[in-house]
């Protein structure tokens, strides 16, 4: 066991919470949403200057670990981004290709696999289900908070599990 492997755990979500999605929630505003089009913008979001700020000074005392509702074929793409936002390495967990569950519930699984090993000192996500959820599990949670939240992103986190 390496001395990093003793560290607790703060687990960071991207979506809304490091990466600022704004500019590609149009494809999903459709009829037909275009989950394509969404992920292939994903490399094009702007960082969350407080998610950004959080995830830097928890990386003083903690292992950085990201949680995404992403799919797994969207992996080289977040690896790509988080390198480029200068954020600190960490192992990337992401949902299968054809996991349409609830964010809620696969975050929450991967939470409680992560705990079974390590201390998780913190979760950090802007998925107000998600942080209850987590909270009612013995996390501590900081809901992220610093962007507008949006319905679009809403349905597809609890209905559809596309991110």
């Amino acid at each position: 066991m390496t001395d990093s492997d003793k560290l607790p755990l703060a687990v960071f979500d991207l979506d809304n919470t490091l990466a600022d999605t704004a500019h590609r929630q149009r494809f999903l505003e459709r009829s037909l949403r275009d989950w394509d089009g969404f992920f292939a913008a994903a490399p094009e979001d702007p960082p969350i200057p407080e998610g950004v700020a959080l995830v830097l000074k928890s990386a003083e005392e903690c292992e950085i670990v990201y949680l995404t509702g992403r799919p797994e074929r969207c992996r080289r793409d977040t690896l790509d981004w988080l390198a480029a936002q200068g954020l600190p390495e960490g192992r990337v967990h992401m949902r299968r290709n054809d996991d349409r569950r609830p964010a809620r519930r696969t975050k929450l699984e991967i939470l409680k696999r992560l705990a079974r090993t390590r201390e998780i000192r913190i979760l950090v996500d802007d998925d107000e289900l998600v942080c209850e959820d987590a909270r009612r599990a013995g996390f501590t949670v900081v809901r992220a908070s610093w962007t507008a939240p949006s319905a679009t992103l809403e349905v597809a986190q609890e209905r559809e599990g596309r991110t």
